[in-house]
């Protein structure tokens, strides 16, 4: 049983040319983040932290892209200057894939149970600063094993400042995105939100069963096979992420990893100032990066 079990592991998990994610790593860079404080636009957190994922992309990307656009927010009638972040690998390829997150956080905490925080900023460990730091450590594995695919890590600015209930006031980055791509039309997208927290949950979200059936049902059957036990293959709810624009904005196949399950204790830091490095989790971090890694290095032997 014992050369049964190692066999299994690595033929679903390292396999032949497929490098390990380091989870280390993944919430250093959460935790570099955070320690800029809050990274909603216009303050200084936010500039820290973009100067800070360009500086980490132009070491390890081929090209690093800045889309820079404006945008007024709804609440209190403020424009800022937002910057979307893409870096690429491989841009050669024929086969061109995207995975993409957004990097701001949010500036009022409005789901704060104390009502003299609710217009303060969150530090966002989990809503901004996960998703960027599995980008950060997947492109650091790409600059030492180049992928056999071509892939755009896209780090999109401007996604939440939006207000309840109204869904075109939140997604800035991955509107503009959409409008007007910076890059060659990607085959296939895969979002990724609030992947962070300590019970982390993944369930198959509607929206992305509607867009892109097919890399759904790969993706979920391929974490159970690497053991991946925050992936649900339940259907549960449909969420208006990043993913949506990409879709039907620019007609670009995307589906959304993301954690939003009610009621959970970690979900309720959501939009609060409890959203901390202190709930979030390395592990967490790994399974949707070893996930994400493995999808990179398998997916050109895949024909739907």
């Amino acid at each position: 049983m014992k050369y049964l079990f190692f066999s299994i592991v690595i033929f679903f998990n390292c396999g032949p040319n497929v490098p390990d994610f380091d989870e280390d790593v993944a919430f250093d860079y959460l935790l570099a983040q955070c320690e800029f404080g809050p990274r909603n636009p216009g303050s200084d957190g936010y500039y820290a932290a973009l100067d800070f994922m360009i500086t980490e992309l132009e070491k390890y990307a081929d090209e690093v892209i800045l889309q820079d656009f404006s945008y007024q927010e709804q609440r209190f009638k403020r424009k800022y200057d937002l910057t979307n972040v893409i870096a690429r690998f491989n841009p050669d390829s024929a086969f061109q894939t995207m995975i993409s997150c957004h990097w701001d956080t949010r500036p009022w905490a409005d789901q704060e149970e104390n009502r003299q925080d609710r217009n303060q900023p969150i530090i966002g460990a989990n809503d901004g600063a996960s998703g960027v730091a599995v980008l950060l450590e997947l492109a650091r594995i790409m600059a030492e094993t180049p992928p056999p695919i071509g892939v755009n890590l896209v780090m999109f600015d401007g996604e939440d400042m939006g207000i309840p209930g109204e869904n075109e006031t939140y997604c800035q980055g991955s509107r503009f995105f959409a409008k007007y791509l910076p890059i060659p039309m990607p085959y296939e997208a895969i979002n990724l939100d609030m992947v962070g927290d300590k019970q982390l949950h993944l369930p198959i979200e509607k929206y992305s069963l509607e867009f892109h059936p097919e890399l759904v049902r790969y993706l979920w059957k391929r974490a159970s096979k690497m053991g991946l036990d925050a992936f649900d293959m339940t259907p549960q709810y449909a969420i208006y992420d990043d993913h949506v624009p990409l879709y039907t904005i620019a007609g670009i196949p995307a589906i959304d990893l993301i954690d939003f399950k009610y009621p959970n204790p970690y979900a309720n830091f959501w939009h609060t100032m409890d959203d901390v490095p202190e709930n979030c989790s390395e592990e967490s971090l790994n399974q949707v990066g070893r996930l994400m890694v493995d999808y990179i290095y398998n997916r050109e032997n895949q024909n739907w």
